[in-house]
């Protein structure tokens, strides 16, 4: 296959640089008409015919010869197995990166708290997880045993009773990998069940596949499209866009190492975005030459070609503190810092799903056994998100108790501004409370 690269090149110095750079970075993630339809139509359909439709759209769908539920019911038993099935090589892998991922989060786990003020006033916050939780997989080849432990092990971290998994298994093939991941990770339960109908039957419930609090996992658009509309019925960890990586060096690192690492975020799909930022013009064209020498050598060429010279660049700054600059302007899912002192520019960085220091740490580490989560904010969405965590999957709750003098003191005020809203009942309400001159 030939392939070759037209990678943009951008300079910040051009007085048209940001219209570039915005069209460089736009993208959005609509569904068309037939598809909110078709989605709209799979949901309805789950919600009242529900195991049924599953096994319908299934076969349909996924081409799965199912002829009830529990044809696509797999128990603790089958995931054990799975853990057999895989090379010891790979389960030790598997093992090391599910380790490493529950140490990382289990630093991020929040604990209930309370204060008391002088009068006696209990204040304070209650921490509680999530009852259920619902795991969505892709399936088939596009398989990602790392998402089942990214997903799976903050929300045992946060003390999730049960996490339930969906994962298509298109015309009955079944990822191992996935499986055994799913036994590590302490997954409850898996359905092999995908798509929007699989979101559905998690947000909604049905006779065999229960109903959960919060949807997590990546998919496809009708996925996405599914998690918009049962958003507000269960939460949702994000709409995630394509997968995105800047590269911010200062012009020493390897310009092959800088190359590969953008084609491992160009090589997800067409629609990526790699993009390295440099104050140095001669890197950024030895980069551009290893683009094309490695290209020809990777199996994701034709994928990887579509997406840099589709939506990658090379831009030139006029030294690091504008590349800084720039890369807070995109607020990219990942941000690797190639430089010689990656600690003395993290404080300046703002907007980034992952930040990736020096020249040794590579995204791809980060993507399966760093120890930080891989589901990142895209799409600029940085600015105001953060990674999957365990947060993710609790819930705070306020606690307020009021000694007879706290209220009273408390009444005052609460009078006023509800009196000032014209909310009688509320004054009232404090009022009964206050304390008379005589203390009673």
């Amino acid at each position: 296959m030939t392939v070759s690269t037209a990678i943009a090149r951008l300079n910040a110095a051009d007085q048209d640089f940001a219209r570039h750079l915005d069209h460089l970075l736009s993208w959005e993630s609509v569904s068309d008409d037939a598809v909110n339809q078709r989605v709209l139509d799979i949901i309805k359909a789950v919600r009242e015919r529900g195991d049924q439709a599953l096994v319908e759209f299934t076969q349909r769908f996924d081409g799965v010869d199912a002829k009830t539920i529990e044809d696509l019911i797999l128990d603790r038993e089958r995931l054990e197995l799975a853990l057999t099935r895989i090379t010891p090589v790979q389960r030790e892998a598997l093992e090391k990166a599910a380790n490493r991922v529950r140490i990382y989060h289990e630093r991020q786990k929040q604990d209930s708290w309370q204060y008391t003020e002088a009068d006696g006033t209990v204040l304070g916050q209650k921490v509680t997880p999530l009852d259920r939780a619902g795991l969505y997989v892709p399936g088939g080849k596009a398989s990602y045993p790392s998402s089942v432990l990214m997903n799976a092990i903050p929300a045992k971290v946060a003390g999730v009773s049960e996490v339930v998994m969906v994962v298509p298994t298109p015309r009955g093939e079944v990822n191992e990998l996935v499986l055994a991941a799913a036994c590590i990770a302490g997954v409850d339960r898996v359905f092999t069940v995908g798509g929007a109908q699989a979101v559905a039957a998690l947000a909604y419930g049905t006779e065999s596949v229960p109903q959960v609090d919060k949807i997590v996992g990546p998919g496809n658009i009708y996925v996405a499209t599914a998690k918009r509309h049962v958003f507000g019925q269960v939460g949702i960890d994000m709409i995630a866009g394509p997968s995105e990586i800047l590269v911010v060096c200062d012009g020493q690192t390897d310009p092959d190492w800088i190359a590969m690492d953008l084609f491992s975020q160009a090589e997800h799909d067409e629609d990526a975005q790699a993009i390295l930022v440099s104050p140095d013009a001669a890197f950024l064209d030895r980069v551009a030459a290893s683009i094309d020498k490695l290209l020809p050598t990777m199996e994701r060429a034709g994928i990887i070609e579509k997406s840099i010279n589709g939506r990658g660049a090379l831009i030139q700054v006029r030294d690091m503190q504008q590349a800084i600059e720039v890369a807070n302007r995109i607020a990219p899912e990942h941000l690797e810092l190639s430089v010689a002192d990656p600690q003395a520019w993290l404080p300046q960085i703002r907007h980034a799903g992952a930040i990736f220091m020096g020249r040794h740490t590579s995204e791809a580490l980060g993507d399966y056994c760093a120890g930080p989560n891989h589901v990142l904010p895209t799409s600029g969405t940085a600015r105001f998100s953060s990674p999957l965590g365990v947060y993710d999957f609790q819930k705070r709750s306020s606690i307020i108790f009021c000694s007879e003098q706290g209220a009273s003191e408390l009444g005052h005020t609460a009078s006023v501004l509800a009196r000032g809203e014209s909310l009688t009942a509320h004054a009232r309400s404090a009022e009964y409370r206050i304390l008379n001159e005589k203390g009673n």
